[in-house]
């Protein structure tokens, strides 16, 4: 089934997902601000490199799991 212009949120470029709509922006700045904050709060406080990663990569893993999720539900 075609979904009509004014459904979809986001387009799919090059393997990944791109807003298209008012409502994907809506989505897209705080994804971005969320994993811009989780680096911005890691290299704040004094980790080890190892802890970083441990802090870093599961957020940003589940949270592009769900921006995924959307955008392909929405595209």
């Amino acid at each position: 089934m075609k979904k009509h212009n004014h459904d979809v949120w986001f387009r799919k470029v090059r393997g990944s997902y791109l807003p298209c709509s008012w409502q994907g922006w809506l989505l897209y700045i705080p994804y971005t601000a969320y994993i811009l904050g989780i680096v911005a709060y890691v290299t704040a406080h004094d980790y080890d490199k190892l802890l970083s990663v441990f802090l870093v990569v599961p957020n940003w893993v589940a949270a592009l799991a769900v921006m995924t999720w959307i955008a392909k539900a929405k595209s």
